[in-house]
């Protein structure tokens, strides 16, 4: 596999190596050791979670507040524009965003650390996106940014995605880290 290093600390994107041939292919998408000495991710994964989008969705920017989790992402069926944020006032990238294309086709992964905000836009008519969590997901613990922050100014393929009610009003960066009153 290859390991691509980002602009953002531990955000990586992983390119498995695929065996293929006129009857299909195989990958492995998850070895503990090798994804550990290769990738650095050394935390364990708890939970895995399945979602399906049509085209247009976005779903972000998300992150849990006090038990932030890991994720490491893949798209089994169509296509993503997945993106990870840096939400850490403390850190030298603190509002910088990577973002990389994942698909069926390139069988990329990207490894999202924990205290990263995450969101993804679907780019093909459906999009099936698996990824595995180094913690459990609690809806109490919830946290997110809006997905066109000017802060952040991700560069999405798409002006006018389709939002949840509750991802349409989450706050900026600004607001989320601004001191209380």
């Amino acid at each position: 596999m290859e390991v691509i290093k980002t602009k953002l600390k531990d955000v990586v994107i992983i390119e498995p190596k695929v065996f293929g041939d006129e009857r299909g292919f195989f990958l492995e998408t998850y070895q503990q050791e090798r994804y550990r000495e290769q990738a650095g991710i050394e935390l364990p994964f708890v939970q895995d979670n399945h979602s399906r989008s049509g085209k247009g969705v976005l779903r972000g920017l998300h992150f849990q507040v006090s038990r932030p989790q890991g994720k490491l992402v893949r798209v089994v069926r169509g296509e993503v524009y997945d993106v990870a944020v840096d939400i850490n006032p403390n850190s030298p990238t603190y509002g910088q965003y990577e973002g990389v294309i994942l698909s069926e086709t390139n069988k990329r992964q990207f490894w999202v650390p924990p205290g990263y905000a995450h969101g993804f836009l679907v780019l093909s008519e459906v999009a099936d996106f698996e990824y595995k969590c180094t913690d459990y997901y609690d809806p109490s613990d919830e946290g997110g940014i809006i997905w066109n922050d000017p802060m952040v100014n991700i560069d999405w393929p798409l002006t006018d995605p389709k939002l949840s009610a509750k991802d349409a009003v989450l706050p900026t960066l600004a607001e989320l880290n601004a001191p209380a009153q």
